[in-house]
């Protein structure tokens, strides 16, 4: 079985499903899961999680995200987006890219953005884009989005084609929604790409067409990125022998089961890590393979269990 994260460009037409889908034929596997879904209409980075490496789906969809969008400004829609029913339309003859750039600024930081009825968002047990197709409307409440970084990449009115990073959460047609009322001229999403998710960047995204290419030629290290990869900003150690069965359980381990250098974890030498409370680290056993994350407490003087991720030896 394969354990770690692909990164799926995923295109238009297909929905994050669909994706999870496809791979599962690919990879003959299926324990598999998304990251977060992206509408059917958007495309770019989508993550997805392969054996052990599923543990990091809900890890993963909380990461920061970057898109590129076209805001078309002047029509309001149903959905928000293009694809919608048109509610209204407005002249934006008068209009300045100024006024434009200065709405568009205002949406950085943090904002009360109501969820679109066309969304996965539950009330009451049921989808709200459930409730939209039904005819229904229901009253959401305001959730506060946080927009780290606006770029305005090129202004050719009515259209307005900018970056957004933003927090988890963040629904970016409403954000082209919510600039075109605050211009008084109503807008709507009209391309939506993702360009990043976390670490993953669309320069390093494939295809599902290249993915199956490069399984059938059993090329899959060239995609697939290890779990502990995923921790490479944390100290990596090294379990003793005679304290790895005891790890692999999730028990807790004192400091002096602990090692920075491998070759001392194996002939038991005291290669003790400078234990500080709070600290995390990545743990492997004997055979150099990962096992664990687990953090450090000082007023127990031992390393305790924070995820388990391989525990067989």
């Amino acid at each position: 079985m394969i354990h770690g994260i692909i990164n799926v460009y995923k295109e238009k037409g297909f929905t994050s499903h669909d994706v999870v889908a496809k791979l599962r034929k690919i990879t003959g596997q299926k324990k598999i899961g998304h990251t977060g879904t992206l509408d059917t209409n958007a495309e770019g980075v989508l993550p997805v999680c392969l054996g052990k490496g599923t543990k990091l789906c809900e890890l993963l969809t909380g990461e920061d995200k970057t898109y590129e969008a076209v805001l078309l400004l002047g029509k309001t829609t149903d959905t928000q987006d293009i694809t919608g029913e048109v509610l209204a339309e407005k002249d934006i003859a008068a209009l300045t890219e100024e006024q434009v750039k200065d709405a568009v600024f205002s949406f950085i930081g943090e904002y009360g953005q109501i969820p679109p009825m066309y969304s996965a968002l539950k009330v009451g047990g049921k989808k709200l884009y459930e409730l939209a197709r039904s005819g229904k409307t229901v009253e959401r409440k305001a959730r506060l989005v946080k927009i780290y970084d606006i770029k305005v990449l090129g202004i050719a009115l009515p259209r307005v084609h900018m970056s957004v990073t933003c927090a988890k959460g963040t629904y970016i047609r409403t954000l082209c929604h919510d600039i075109g009322e605050k211009l008084n001229c109503g807008g709507c999403m009209e391309k939506l790409t993702r360009t990043r998710v976390g670490r993953f960047p669309i320069e390093e995204a494939r295809t599902l067409s290249a993915l199956s290419r490069i399984f059938e030629e059993h090329r899959e290290e060239e995609v697939v990125v290890p779990v502990d990869a995923m921790f490479s900003d944390v100290p990596k150690v090294w379990v003793k022998e005679d304290w790895e069965v005891s790890a692999r359980n999730g028990n807790p381990l004192p400091d002096a089961a602990v090692c920075q250098c491998r070759d001392e974890a194996k002939s038991g030498d005291d290669g003790k890590l400078w234990p500080k409370d709070g600290v995390r680290v990545r743990l492997y056993g004997q055979d150099g393979r990962f096992i664990a994350l687990y953090r450090y407490r000082e007023e127990a003087g031992e390393y305790h269990l924070e995820k388990m991720f391989f525990p067989e030896i």
